[in-house]
């Protein structure tokens, strides 16, 4: 018989990965995995900000992350630096701040081992429930702004000549994304993050023909890698945050050694382009 604690643990990964499913294809095909990292690095920011005012540890790295989000746009519009060298200030000065930070706070004592990496055999009940909750909320969210999202993906600006606001729908993206990264930072951990996000979904853009058939395999092969994670970790003693990973890179590796059973460019709602294959 498994422990209970195993149990939290395959219950949480497994909530994890079915909401992580539907927002990394979007990562995928807006090519995206860079700002996915900068939203990730930020949490340590988040984490030291809580420690610093006593504050409740989710809503700040939430906080954090959605704040960088407004930030990349605002700094986006004024068009003096490329998105990849923005990312890249902000990513690494939001880690290093954060680093700074908790080491003057010498008060505290934190496991920054189990925030960067991630410790899902201490989940709690509260944390199951959160998981599950957030992963509702968040999925609720992408199946309304669905049609939005592939359009604005596809086609921005034929999305906004339609008046879908795409703008709008980036930031709605980018604030679920902020709230997925701070659900997922006790389970896999900060620097893990975004592995959860991109790789399940790159394993099921092999063998999608469309955008709904890729979101839901992309969950299907998340929660996949959290099970063979979490068992390889009971079995070979290794951790549990990196052993998901190495299970989901598994599964990445398997699907580059069969046929893909895309065939082209496949059509999507509305007669708009799949970004499936793009």
């Amino acid at each position: 018989m498994l422990d209970d604690f195993f149990i939290r643990a395959l219950v949480a990964g497994v909530g994890l990965a079915l909401t992580a499913g539907p927002l990394g294809c979007f990562v995928v095909w807006r090519r995206m995995a860079y700002f996915g990292d900068t939203m990730a690095h930020s949490a340590l920011l988040g984490v030291a900000l809580s420690l610093l005012m006593d504050f409740n540890l989710l809503l700040s790295v939430f906080i954090v992350a959605a704040t960088v989000s407004i930030l990349l746009l605002l700094l986006q519009k004024r068009g003096t630096l490329s998105t990849d060298a923005l990312l890249g200030i902000l990513s690494h000065a939001t880690l290093a701040i954060g680093l700074v930070m908790v080491s003057f706070m010498t008060w505290v004592r934190i496991d920054l081992v189990g925030f960067l990496f991630g410790d899902i055999l201490a989940v709690s009940r509260a944390d199951v429930d959160l998981v599950w909750g957030g992963g509702i909320l968040v999925t609720f969210a992408i199946v309304w702004m669905w049609r939005p999202l592939i359009a604005s993906t596809v086609n921005p600006e034929l999305a906004e000549a339609e008046g879908m606001q795409p703008e709008k729908t980036r930031l709605v993206f980018m604030l679920l994304m902020a709230l997925v990264i701070a659900i997922a930072m006790k389970i896999v951990g900060i620097l893990l993050i975004t592995s959860l996000l991109i790789i399940p979904a790159a394993t099921a853009r092999r063998f999608s023909t469309s955008p709904e058939i890729m979101a839901v395999l992309a969950s299907v092969i998340g929660a996949l890698a959290v099970v063979g994670g979490l068992f390889g970790s009971l079995k070979f003693d290794t951790p549990s945050g990196p052993s998901i990973v190495v299970a989901a890179l598994g599964l990445f590796i398997l699907s580059l050694l069969t046929k893909p059973r895309t065939s082209g460019v496949a059509a999507s709602e509305g007669g708009r382009a799949c970004p499936c294959n793009n």
